[in-house]
């Protein structure tokens, strides 16, 4: 049974995206998430409408501006980039309770460096068209190093052009590259793409294709599938076509962008070009333009045991919906029933349904040593805590 917190939310001056009601006149080049204003809260003052399950609860770990794609290292330093702003920061909770005291900036001056990694204490940083290496950062964190350029090969456009990273259980390191569109047919191979390559910007290649742009992917704990979400197109409507959660199992697979959506809608120019028959189906559809971004499986301990193995998946919500969905932490089950997996909601309360407006937007979630849960949001500048205790 979900426990619900409720209280007056204060207005917010700020919307997700434009609204209009002649969606027809609008324009694909018009279709692109407009910059939003960032504002920073101090301490628990909202954390009373979020809605959690019983026995859950959320903190404020950290203050973070436009706090985006998370990593967290073995030391327990959670390094955090943004995709608004030139920073890459890091924080640090050198007491152990439970709130960062320390925080520190990595670097700046850097092109929307939402994607950050770790190898071997080396600190990877992607920028929009660049790979950067930040050596043996946790032993520089006070007067961080100068960077390397690993790999700077990959397309400038800044539509869907901010990445996320991660290694992956080859070693390899995984570098989506969006559509530079909300929807064409783009001629270079690169574009809607999940890429690889060696740490050492040697071994490029394009691992997954048909993908118009995936902000957050992950490896499933036991077989090693590589599970990633994506965002679906726009300018077909408000419930089409949903996102997806998709699973990659090999080298070479394709997911249907520019011409099938959701793995079953063909689409209204490229549809007649290939068939939807042709490519690999979503593990699950998600909401309509809910903008899934971060996701992982809870591998921690803390949480009761029905939440184990299970995918959480920050949905950074709708921006030019009608009616606004998303701006949540969804769950989704590892084990498929009757053939389709399960899809709740774990945590909302970040959108006011009456007022529609959202007072933040979650981006990236992880999951701490301890088993607690870590949120990004970037609209609120904030990183979230969530624990439980029976």
């Amino acid at each position: 049974m979900r426990k619900i917190y409720s209280i007056a939310l204060l207005a917010i001056l700020w919307s997700c995206g434009n609204k209009t009601e002649e969606k027809e006149t609008v324009t694909e080049e018009e279709i692109e998430e407009p910059i939003q204003e960032v504002k920073q809260y101090s301490g628990d003052e909202r954390l009373a409408s979020i809605n959690l399950p019983e026995n859950f609860h959320i903190s404020v770990y950290a203050e973070v501006p436009n706090a985006r794609s998370m990593v967290l290292s073995e030391s327990g330093t959670l390094f955090i980039g943004n995709r608004q702003e030139d920073k890459v920061y890091a924080v640090k909770d050198t007491d152990n309770d439970g709130v960062a005291d320390k925080k520190y900036i990595i670097a700046e001056g850097l092109k929307s460096p939402n994607g950050v990694a770790l190898k071997n204490g080396d600190l990877y940083v992607a920028e929009i068209s660049r790979i950067l290496k930040f050596a043996d950062i946790e032993n520089n964190l006070e007067t961080p190093p100068s960077y390397t350029v690993v790999y700077d090969e990959f397309p400038t456009d800044e539509h869907h052009g901010w990445k996320y990273i991660a290694f992956g259980p080859d070693g390899k390191l995984y570098v989506p590259v969006g559509a530079p569109c909300n929807f064409c047919n783009p001629e270079e191979d690169v574009y809607a793409s999940i890429t690889r390559m060696n740490a050492d910007g040697t071994g490029f290649e394009i691992f997954a294709e048909g993908i118009r742009n995936t902000v957050g992917f992950t490896w499933h704990p036991e077989n090693n599938n590589l599970y990633f979400t994506d965002n679906g197109r726009d300018l077909m409507g408000d419930n089409v076509p949903f996102c997806e959660l998709n699973i990659a199992t090999e080298k070479g697979q394709h997911f249907g962008f520019p011409f099938c959506h959701s793995g079953e809608i063909a689409d209204p120019e490229f549809g007649t070009l290939r068939g939807c028959e042709e490519f690999k189906k979503p593990y699950r559809n998600l909401g309509p333009h809910v903008a899934p971004l971060g996701l992982k499986f809870y591998t921690g301990s803390m949480f009761p045991a029905e939440y184990k193995n299970q995918i959480f998946i920050a949905e950074h919500g709708s921006w030019n919906r009608s009616k606004k969905i998303g701006y949540r932490i969804q769950m989704v089950s590892n084990k498929a029933e009757d053939g389709k997996p399960t899809y709740e909601t774990f945590i909302d309360g970040w959108l006011d349904e009456e007022e529609q407006e959202a007072w933040g937007r979650p981006v990236d979630v992880l999951i701490a040593k301890d088993g607690a849960m870590l949120i990004s949001d970037d609209k609120a500048g904030l990183i979230y805590r969530v624990t439980y205790k029976g």
